[in-house]
């Protein structure tokens, strides 16, 4: 038995709420159960219920035994002179206020049916052993429920990407232009590579980037040269033209780069290479001077499929490397990898960003991460083998948020599914 089940129970009523009484043998009439509280304090906020005649309104408080209110403190604990009920699975002994006045009690044990005891053992029976506790009954689950859900889950896991806007925010007084450009040098990076190219961004004044944009070479020189890309011994004649154009910058912007992390080349595919990554970044910001209110005000997908339409110079064409010649290949941005952009980068900034201009596109939003094919990992692949049919980004994103803040936490009882499971 634990404690969240019994949260659980109080919080939906599931229990025989049509003659309870105290442990005294009081009139127990429920008129509300009050607010979850997730956070210090009484675990729900202004109930209110009679005893016998009289209505009382405060907080009600949960243990599994009523002397857990001794163990945990809460005789001497202000916050608790306001609990007008305390509710225990076992009750073994009685407890008072500081003022000597006895806190009614309600044994939920007495009111919970069999059937909901079973299907809560089932739930968690052999936790350990499956892949998630509903393996077995996620593909049952009614489509309504699992689509609100779904959309549910995936604004969690948005507002949960947004988090690291805010700081940025800050750190560059409120120019959103310029954390766009943090956070898409950051997707950009990959997973490899993501914290390097941040802190490229987070290095270079972004009125030195807007600058430079107006040349492709210049820009394309001022970040290879940032990260360290540059050789320092060549007879490249491409790598010796980025040298003095950064040499100059560096005189003339007075740019430091202490403190920026560095890149890596090792286990990464070809086409990822930071050399890559950093040319297309730059042909991207030269192509689109207003790339940040471009991306914010685009309304279909493929308007910003059109303006991710750009590649690497031409000496990439040949190159991976310096001065190692390759087969000519062009280097364009895939579909594939502008949909990790869009997913990661492009509508959390434009989630928040029309939030703090009071606006609401969660409509927008919705329709764009649906057009957006499902990622390809193997928890999804897992989710795909337990009969589930997942048709997009959104329901892709959505149940990597399940499977990571619900599933491996055990946090069945706070999931739709798992209400499902118990409401049988």
């Amino acid at each position: 038995m634990k404690e969240d089940f019994l949260h659980y129970l109080w919080k939906y009523k599931k229990f025989d709420a049509t003659a309870l009484q105290t442990t005294s043998g009081h009139a127990i009439d429920l008129v509300k159960v009050g607010q979850h509280n997730l956070l210090a304090g009484p675990d729900f906020f202004n109930a209110s219920l009679y005893i016998d005649s009289q209505l009382w309104a405060g907080n009600v408080e949960i243990h599994l035994k009523t002397s857990d209110w001794y163990a945990h403190g809460h005789e001497i604990d202000e916050a608790y002179d306001t609990v007008i009920l305390h509710v225990v699975w076992d009750h073994d002994i009685d407890i008072y206020r500081k003022d000597n006045t006895s806190i009614p009690t309600l044994q939920l044990s007495e009111y919970v049916s069999k059937e909901a005891l079973q299907n809560y053992k089932y739930l968690f029976a052999n936790k350990n052993k499956r892949w998630i506790s509903c393996e077995n009954d996620i593909s049952d689950i009614p489509e309504m429920t699992y689509s609100n859900w779904m959309e549910r889950l995936y604004f969690e896991r948005l507002a949960q990407k947004t988090t690291v806007i805010d700081p940025l925010l800050s750190q560059t007084n409120g120019d959103w232009e310029a954390v766009f450009f943090v956070l898409l040098m950051r997707s950009f990076g990959t997973k490899v590579n993501g914290d390097a190219f941040q802190s490229i961004a987070q290095h270079i004044p972004y009125t030195i980037v807007r600058k430079c944009s107006q040349s492709p070479f210049g820009l394309e020189a001022l970040l290879l040269g940032s990260a360290g890309l540059l050789p320092e011994k060549t007879i490249d004649s491409y790598a010796l033209q980025l040298q003095s154009e950064y040499d100059f910058m560096v005189t003339k912007f007075g740019i430091q780069t202490n403190g920026i992390l560095s890149v890596q080349f090792y286990k990464l595919r070809p086409n990822n290479f930071p050399t890559i990554r950093i040319s297309q970044v730059a042909q991207l910001y030269h192509k689109h001077q207003q790339l940040f209110h471009k991306m914010m005000n685009a309304q279909s997908l493929q308007q910003i499929y059109d303006l991710f339409n750009v590649q690497a110079s031409t000496y990439w064409d040949t190159h991976y490397n310096f001065s190692k010649e390759q087969k000519k290949h062009p280097k364009k941005l895939t579909r594939s990898f502008i949909d990790l952009v869009i997913i990661n980068t492009i509508i959390p900034l434009r989630f928040i960003y029309t939030k703090h201009l009071g606006l609401d596109e969660n409509e927008i939003i919705l329709q764009l991460i649906q057009e957006v094919k499902k990622e390809k990992n193997s928890i999804i692949d897992k989710f795909s083998l337990l009969g589930l049919k997942i048709k997009n980004a959104q329901e892709s994103q959505s149940l990597l948020q399940l499977k990571s803040r619900y599933c491996d936490e055990f946090k069945c009882l706070s999931c739709a599914v798992g209400n499902y499971v118990m409401g049988r």
